[in-house]
C-alpha cells in the first residue's frame, strides 16, 4: 500500500462511514466497526448517555453485556495494548458501562489496568456475588504486574536510604564515604603544590543496627478523583511493609478513617478494603495518623489527597505545622500516578508551600526516589524542583 493510500485509509477509520473514501478490508471492516461502536457520531452534542448506546446504523454497544463482551474481544485483537486501556477507559465515560462491567463474562474479555481496578473497586459495595471472584482475579493481575515492576527498586533505594540516614566521621568502607561533605569539612587543608585536599575528617554514611529504623505512615484520600493513587498506594504501601527495618502503617479516609496496616500483607485485600467516592475529611485522618507516630524524628508521613478539604481547613494546617515542629518529615502527593494532577485545592496547596511542604504530583517510578530523600531528611523542595525540571 503506498503512502496516499495509507494516508486515505487512516482518514476513513477516523472520520468514519460518512467519510468519501474508498472501501476497507475486511480487517479494516471489523476495526472501523469497533471505532463506530464506541464513538458514534450520532451522539455529538449529547455528551453521553443513550444516544451512545443505541443507533438506528446499528451502531453503539447497546445494553447488553455479551455484546460489550464481544466488543471488547475484538478491540484486542485489532488495537495495541494501550490503545485498548484508553477505549476502555472511554466506554466507561461516554457509555455507561459500568454496571455492565458485573456480569461475570465481562471480567473474562477486559484487559487489566490501574484505571479498570479503580473502576471495579468503586463497585465494590455493589457488587453481586458471582463477579466478586472474578473481579478479584483481574485487581490480583494488575497489582502482581505492578509489584513485580516497583519491589526490586523500591526495597533496594529506600534500605539505601536507611542505611545512610545516619552521618559518622568513621565510615566502615570507602562506599559509605560523602566525598562532598568530605570536600567541604576538609578545605583548610587544600595543597596548592599537590592541587589537592588532605582530608583530616572523614564524614560518611553510618549504618545502622538491625530492628525498625523508621516509621512510615501513608494516609490515603479515597475520592472518586484518587482511585489509580489508591491502587499505587497500596501496592507501595505492601512493599515498605515488607522491609523489617520500616514500620509502615497505612490509612485510608474519605469522612472516615479506616486503618487497614493489617492487611498490608496483601495489597488487594488492601484495595477491597476501601470505598471510593464520597467526602473528604482531611483533618480527621491527620489527626488519628499523628497517634500512630511514636518516633517523630524518625517518622515520615505521606498524605496522598488533592487537598480538598470538608473538615477544618484551619485544623488540617495547624496539624501539618505542629507534625513538621516535632520533627516528622510530611510529604504531600496530589497524585501517585502517571496521570498528574489536574484538579486540586490550589489554596490549600499554596498554604502548605509556604510551611515548606510542597504538593506536587509523583509519577510510580519516581516514588522510591521521593521515599528515599524524605528518610534521608533532604529538603522536599529542592529535590522537587530537581526532579520536575529534569
Amino acid at each position: 500500500m503506498n503512502a496516499v493510500d495509507e494516508r486515505e485509509r487512516r482518514w476513513r477509520l477516523v472520520l468514519g462511514r460518512e467519510a468519501q473514501c474508498s472501501g476497507l478490508s475486511a480487517a479494516d471492516q471489523g476495526m472501523d466497526g469497533a471505532l463506530e461502536a464506541l464513538y458514534n457520531r450520532s451522539d455529538q452534542g449529547s455528551g453521553r448517555g443513550s444516544n451512545a448506546l443505541t443507533s438506528e446504523r446499528g451502531a453503539g454497544l447497546g445494553g447488553s453485556a455479551p455484546r460489550v463482551a464481544r466488543w471488547l474481544g475484538d478491540i484486542r485483537e485489532y488495537f495495541p495494548t494501550s490503545v485498548v486501556q484508553v477505549m476502555q477507559q472511554d466506554a466507561m465515560d461516554r457509555l455507561g458501562l459500568h454496571q455492565l462491567l458485573l456480569e461475570p463474562e465481562m471480567m473474562q474479555a477486559v484487559e487489566p489496568d490501574v484505571h479498570l481496578v479503580g473502576t471495579l473497586l468503586s463497585l465494590n459495595r455493589v457488587m453481586p456475588d458471582e463477579a466478586r471472584e472474578s473481579a478479584r482475579a483481574v485487581v490480583r493481575k494488575v497489582v502482581d504486574d505492578l509489584e513485580r515492576r516497583v519491589a526490586q527498586k523500591t526495597t533496594s533505594v529506600v534500605r539505601g536510604a536507611i542505611d545512610r540516614s545516619a552521618r559518622t566521621h568513621r565510615p566502615r568502607r570507602v562506599s559509605d564515604i560523602d566525598w562532598n561533605a568530605t570536600i567541604r569539612r576538609n578545605l583548610a587543608h587544600y595543597l596548592p603544590e599537590h592541587n589537592t585536599v588532605v582530608p583530616q575528617t572523614l564524614v560518611g554514611y553510618g549504618r545502622r543496627s538491625r530492628g525498625v529504623q523508621k516509621e512510615v505512615v501513608l494516609a490515603i484520600d479515597q475520592s472518586g478523583s484518587m482511585a489509580a493513587s489508591v491502587v499505587y498506594a497500596s501496592v507501595f504501601g505492601a512493599v515498605l511493609a515488607s522491609m523489617s527495618a520500616l514500620k509502615t502503617s497505612l490509612v485510608v479516609f474519605d469522612t472516615a478513617v479506616v486503618d487497614l496496616t493489617e492487611q498490608l500483607t496483601d495489597p488487594v485485600e488492601v484495595l477491597f478494603g476501601t470505598q471510593l467516592g464520597g467526602g473528604t475529611h482531611i483533618n480527621k485522618a491527620i489527626a488519628y495518623c499523628q497517634e500512630l507516630i511514636t518516633k517523630p524524628d524518625d517518622s515520615v508521613f505521606v498524605l496522598i489527597s488533592d487537598l480538598y478539604e470538608g473538615g477544618v481547613r484551619a485544623e488540617m494546617l495547624k496539624r501539618v505545622a505542629a507534625m513538621k515542629a516535632a520533627g516528622t518529615q510530611v510529604v504531600v502527593l496530589l497524585a501517585l500516578s502517571d496521570e498528574g494532577a489536574p484538579f486540586y485545592d490550589r489554596e490549600n496547596a499554596a498554604a502548605l508551600a509556604e510551611m515548606d511542604v510542597p504538593a506536587f504530583a509523583c509519577t510510580p517510578d519516581m516514588f522510591p526516589e521521593l521515599m528515599a530523600a524524605a528518610i534521608q531528611g533532604q529538603p522536599l523542595t529542592a529535590w522537587v524542583d530537581k526532579h520536575q525540571d529534569a
